[in-house]
């Protein structure tokens, strides 16, 4: 368990100095808030000063609200996590070939059958991904935030493996459309206001102007992201 503890306290994903379009923060942060009732546990389970609960649960929920910032803010077919994706990815579906990753049953996470068929396949990367066992934060249903109903606790290469299958399975692009879809009805509404003060042909200027700079933010924002992740796969696995 003490591994676990100082694991969760240098999140990976923590250095993704990523920023959640639009509103997004106040949701993400909203959400994580609750999930610090679902992530502590009693003191006396950790047999250590009962402060390192609250500075494992923030670093756990700090790690949980980058990742999720991060595929609200980036196509997540896009993103690569560690320097082993693909190594991941091919011995998950090789070992979970039926396993549905949309939305998790604990069932198949926690219990003493699913433990021991999960076992091997962690133990795979010990000395591959740093930290492999370290606590982390995932959700059940990928289509949600981090919730306390939605989130369960789960060792990092669980968590890896899960993420990474969601991202190139599609599963997580329910996340990044819906944020997506809230910043262009946002930007529409703003774009018909102007229009009306300014008139027309104003508005429509304004909407070609904010159409590129949308699509020139977005570019940047995607390159930084890439940046990012590698520059956090390079230092941590």
């Amino acid at each position: 368990m003490q591994n676990v503890i100082s694991g969760a306290l240098e999140p990976r994903l923590v250095g993704c100095n990523m920023e959640a379009t639009g509103g997004n923060d106040e949701v993400v942060s909203g959400e994580l808030a609750s999930v610090a009732h679902a992530v502590s546990l009693p003191a006396e389970s950790y047999g250590n000063d009962p402060d390192i609960e609250m500075a494992w649960a923030m670093r756990a929920m700090q790690h949980a609200e980058v990742y999720y910032k991060l595929i609200s803010s980036v196509d997540p077919q896009f993103l690569k996590l560690t320097k082993v994706d693909d190594q991941i990815y091919s011995e998950f579906r090789e070992n979970f070939k039926k396993l549905r990753i949309d939305v998790l049953d604990p069932e198949e996470l926690k219990s003493e059958a699913a433990k021991e068929k999960w076992r091997p396949f962690c133990l795979k990367f010990d000395g591959i991904v740093e930290d492999f066992n370290y606590g982390t934060l995932l959700r059940l249903n990928c289509s949600q935030g981090y919730t306390e109903e939605n989130t369960i606790f789960a060792p990092r290469i669980q968590f890896f493996a899960i993420e990474i299958a969601r991202n190139r399975e599609g599963y997580n692009e329910a996340v990044y459309t819906s944020v997506q879809d809230k910043e262009e009805e946002k930007g529409a509404n703003n774009g018909g206001d102007k229009g009306a003060n300014n008139g027309g042909e104003e508005e429509k200027g304004a909407n070609r102007e904010g159409e590129k700079e949308k699509t020139n933010k977005g570019g940047e924002k995607e390159k930084e992201a890439y940046k990012e992740i590698n520059k956090s796969g390079e230092t941590a696995m």
